[in-house]
């Protein structure tokens, strides 16, 4: 009989890390690919890739990805455990959400994409899940291009999204 395959598990066998915005990851991709683009300091590889698990049973940093943005688009992919919701927030102050999974009929994707300039967190659709997604980012990803969100400074940039803010940030 085989080990069961939960948040423990995937975190041993990926051999994944703390991610600064909660939850788990390990990078498996770089492009050997270097670009310069408009709108980023210095080169970037074309692409990265990355396994990300989250799950209210790796405790508080485990339970969800806090708000932050990035200068790229990235692809979100889902792999194994239950769905996992993705909170966007776009420049604008429109907010939507991803639902990523396996189960189509319910409206779930395998797939997904938060835009560049976006606010987005994200954590598992149930409180005891745990969700194991990849995510690809082109330009790739550098931590130059990372923001962390600061919860009163979104929340006065978006008003209208306070409680959503508030739950899916640290500070």
């Amino acid at each position: 009989m085989g080990r069961v395959k939960d948040a423990r598990y995937w975190i041993e066998t990926l051999g994944l890390e703390e991610h600064p915005e909660g939850g788990f990851y390990r990078l498996t991709y770089t492009a050997e690919q270097r670009m310069a683009t408009p709108g980023f300091p210095g080169e970037r590889a074309a692409s990265t890739a990355i396994y990300f698990l989250l799950s209210g049973e790796m405790g508080e940093r485990g339970r969800f990805s806090a708000f932050h943005r990035l200068r790229s688009d990235e692809m979100w992919h889902f792999y194994a455990g239950g769905p996992l919701v993705v909170h966007v927030i776009a420049p604008d102050g429109t907010y939507s959400q991803l639902l990523l999974g396996g189960d189509v009929e319910k409206g779930q994707q395998f797939q997904a994409v938060v835009k560049a300039g976006c606010w987005f967190a994200s954590a598992p659709l149930s409180d005891d899940g745990f969700a194991l997604v990849g995510c690809t980012v082109a330009p790739g990803f550098d931590f130059e291009d990372f923001e962390l969100a600061e919860r009163d400074a979104l929340r006065a940039e978006y008003p209208r999204h306070a409680a959503l803010i508030r739950e899916f940030t640290r500070s």
